[in-house]
């Protein structure tokens, strides 16, 4: 995914841009570029390198103008370079054009436009984008704006774009399909972004556009908003709940260690209202919606991509044991491409902490074909999941810019155990005092995080041991081998260390001839109901000289006994365990990443959502 910002007012634009492109780099920082048109100059400064390489480049040049289009690229056609980056102007030079997404149907477009004597500098399919509105609106001289809506009629593809013409500098003209974008409505003034992050400093009131929608925006007077098929509608102003200080990194030398620090706040904020200990109550207002439908599914399918999936295979535990319900729980990217079988009997819940995964969009859409209920589970208010779902929740993380999910995880698992406690309260297959014995640990859970979090001098002193390993192996059992799973991707991504999370039980079906002496092994073994068999895990990998590191619950004398290295932390719920282990995880996968010297906010090749396919 890239990162889109874009100004038209009074102010100077190049700083808003600049500010703007640094809050939306976890998006996409591979390359990064902006145009201010100035008096009828389209003035273009682009970079391969991130939002500081192009500071660098475009400090001494004429920045000046108070209209703008900035872009911060995260690649999918061209390598990153100077010429590939965005903005992209059209073979004239008359338009400049920011884009996220992709045009599949660019080559044929571009092929087109070759024989038409269109030329073309770039590898990228947001060239051909700008240069085919070019042709529409000069063949049939047409504004900017019929000019835009006729191209984009013409393109299969997913997108956001922003774009100006320097013969009219009041007014910028902005569309989407399938990526998000959102319009701050300021006083004398516009913003346009990716997400509300650039915009929030200037003002709290925004317009969410929806799929097929675009908006121009003037200089002076109101923004209109349309559909492709020229049908005008009435923007609809909502306001952000968003402060400034959630998107600064607040003293922390990371926005990922910031994220993970903030897990007991924005635990508690999940469950705020939706929970009474004292009481026995849980109300998901989604799932008090649909209640009757729910209690009558016959199956629940959860479909997601990476940390979300991982949250996804907890749900499937809590549900299965709590509501008695069957579960499936599907990569989105290849649910999408089979032929699932799906009835009207199924409950598809669809979590993404974005709101915005291409895949995760997809299958819903198949899922909505078949009938079945849709319920989302995300973060980002106004995204495009919470659109196109009959119901849902959202988690309350607040901005998560790290690129590798911490707290939005967290959050995840906290509403699917709300989700099955709600189900299960409901069908009865909870008894009373259990549900209440749980309801209270979970309230719990962000005192006891707080004690977790105490133990990072220790996790740093044994991430010091290990942050040259080549390989880590990591084992759990029942609901914490998916805490095993996304601990080995949180070392993969940020530490780019081979890491997998495996079943403990399955260790000896493969892994186990991988284990020597340079292998680190993190063991999950808090689960109580399986004590006595993570310990003759631990000891198979003893016995094969591996180095075990061990989460335990306090007090657990027999596995520190046998481990190398142990980490203790509060005990809890079975159930709710994994709120717990996974805490010392992120944070060895941090100060690994930091002693190894790599972009821990920003690691290669990835970005903070995956909107495109």
């Amino acid at each position: 995914m890239c990162g889109i910002v874009a100004y038209i007012g009074k102010k100077e634009a190049y700083p808003i841009l600049v500010k703007g492109l640094q809050r939306l780099e976890y998006r996409g920082y591979d390359s990064a570029g902006v145009v201010m048109l100035n008096q009828g100059d389209l003035n273009l400064y682009k970079k391969a390198g991130k939002v500081a390489d192009l500071k660098h480049f475009a400090g001494d040049q004429d920045i000046a103008g108070t209209i703008g289009i900035g872009h911060t690229r995260w690649a999918t056609h061209g390598v990153p370079n100077d010429v590939n980056a965005h903005p992209h102007l059209s073979h004239s030079g008359r338009l400049a054009l920011i884009h996220n997404g992709i045009i599949e149907n660019y080559a044929t477009i571009k092929e087109q436009l070759k024989k038409r004597g269109f030329e073309f500098k770039s590898d990228t399919d947001t060239e051909v984008l700008v240069n085919l509105i070019e042709e529409v609106q000069q063949k049939e001289n047409l504004s900017l704006e019929d000019a835009v809506r006729i191209a984009l009629n013409e393109v299969v593809g997913a997108y956001a774009i922003v774009v100006i013409d320097r013969t009219d500098e009041n007014v910028l003209v902005a569309a989407r399909k399938g990526s998000p974008l959102v319009v701050g409505v300021g006083k004398d003034e516009y913003f346009v972004a990716s997400d509300a992050s650039p915009i929030i400093e200037y003002t709290k009131n925004v317009v969410y556009l929806d799929d097929q929608e675009y908006a121009v925006i003037p200089r002076n007077g109101r923004m209109q908003v349309k559909t492709l098929g020229n049908v005008e509608k009435t923007p609809f102003i909502e306001e952000l709940e968003m402060d400034l200080e959630a998107i600064e990194k607040g003293g922390f030398e990371h926005f990922m260690l910031k994220e993970i620090y903030e897990q007991p706040k924005v635990i508690a904020d999940a469950v705020r209202g939706r929970m009474s200990a004292s009481e026995g109550w849980i109300k998901l207002g989604g799932v008090s919606e649909y209640i009757n439908r729910i209690n009558q599914a016959k199956r629940f399918i959860i479909t997601a991509c990476g940390t979300s999936y991982h949250a996804g295979l907890l749900g499937e535990y809590l549900i299965e044991e709590l509501a008695r319900v069957p579960v499936e729980v599907e990569y989105a990217s290849e649910f999408r491409y089979r032929n699932p079988i799906i009835t009207e009997n199924d409950v598809v819940l669809a979590i993404s902490q974005s709101g915005e995964t291409a895949d995760t969009l997809a299958a819903i859409e198949i899922a909505k074909e078949r009938q079945a209920l849709i319920y989302g589970i995300c973060n980002v208010i106004g995204s495009s999941i919470p659109r196109a779902t009959h119901a849902g929740s959202y988690t309350h993380a607040g901005p998560e810019i790290g690129v590798a999910s911490t707290k939005a995880f967290s959050t995840q698992v906290v509403i699917l155990t709300l989700m099955a406690l709600q189900i299960a309260q409901h069908k009865g297959s909870i008894s009373t005092s259990y549900l209440r014995q749980v309801l209270y640990e979970l309230q719990n859970i962000p005192e006891k995080i707080k004690l977790t979090l105490k133990l990072d001098a220790q996790i740093q002193e044994i991430a010091s041991r290990f942050k040259d390993a080549t390989n880590f192996l990591y084992l759990g059992r029942g609901v914490n081998f998916p805490v095993a799973m996304e601990g080995a991707l949180k070392l993969k991504e940020i530490s780019y260390i081979h890491a997998e999370g495996y079943p403990a039980a399955e260790m000896k079906h493969g892994p186990i001839a991988l284990i020597d002496e340079q292998m680190p092994v993190v063991v999950l073994a808090t689960n109580e109901s399986a004590h006595d068999k993570i310990v003759s895990n631990i000891q198979e990998v003893k016995a094969r000289k591996g180095k075990v590191i061990a989460v335990v619950n306090e007090g657990d004398v027999e596995i520190k006994a046998l481990a190398d290295y142990t980490i203790e932390i509060p005990a809890t719920e079975e159930i709710l365990s994994p709120l717990l282990t996974v805490v010392p995880l992120q944070l060895l996968s941090y100060h690994i990443a930091l002693m190894r010297g790599t972009n821990v906010d920003q690691p290669r090749n990835l970005a903070k959502s995956v909107t495109v396919e």
